[in-house]
């Protein structure tokens, strides 16, 4: 059974067979042990263990629900700890099935007047079946998902910390375009490389630089 505590919800939403460059997304197969990709036993696939993911800050109705849920929101709760729901972007689910508990993640505040980096979350649990597919009633059911194969997963998240100082998304550019220009850890980060994509790796490279801008002063 998901948890019993408020859901987090996912602006970001695709029931296609495609991801957004249009290419082909290897089908995913269920085992006994839980989710793997077909893909998975290939060297070439990149091993993770940081992540960004976002969320809306603000006030937005979809069908009449209201999908804002910020840090301020998963601190808020009582174990302060949620599901990740809603993902419906191929590639967006198939980052969160390589999730490993304990591993960090920054939580991004999207779609919003100021996007940014607000806080720090971590993994707690790993990926399991999204329930909100199957809810004709939830903003993110999907009636093309049945229960014997279930297209969506989620993970449940907790909070960290908040930054030292929120990181806005323009200073996080002018680094990477520095860092494109020069050399350095944000040259080819996802953030700005594919910038829709709403759970997003990070190298220990990437996590570390960002993380050191909270003790600096803003550009």
């Amino acid at each position: 059974m998901p948890p019993k505590k408020k859901s987090r919800v996912s602006h970001t939403a695709t029931t296609s067979g495609k991801d957004d460059d249009g290419k082909t997304v290897t089908p995913v197969k269920k085992t006994v042990g839980g989710w793997r990709k077909a893909e998975a036993k290939s060297p070439a696939t990149p091993q993770y263990c940081h992540w960004l993911m976002k969320s809306e800050p603000e006030s937005r109705f979809e069908n009449g629900v209201d999908v804002k849920f910020g840090i301020e929101d998963l601190k808020a709760l009582p174990d302060q700890t949620s599901c990740w729901d809603g993902v419906r972007n191929y590639q967006a689910r198939n980052f969160m099935r390589q999730m490993k508990e304990e591993q960090l993640a920054f939580f991004y505040h999207s779609n919003c007047k100021n996007p940014g980096i607000a806080g720090v979350i971590k993994i707690v649990k790993e990926a399991y079946v999204d329930h909100t597919q199957f809810d004709n009633k939830d903003v993110h059911y999907d009636a093309t998902s049945k229960r014997e194969n279930p297209k969506w997963s989620m993970v449940d998240v907790q909070y960290q910390r908040m930054m030292k100082r929120f990181l806005p998304l323009s200073e996080l550019k002018q680094y990477h375009l520095q860092h494109r220009a020069e050399g350095g850890p944000l040259k080819d980060m996802v953030l700005f490389t594919r910038a829709r994509l709403s759970v997003q790796p990070l190298t220990t490279e990437e996590f570390d630089f960002v993380l050191s801008l909270e003790d600096k002063k803003p550009l």
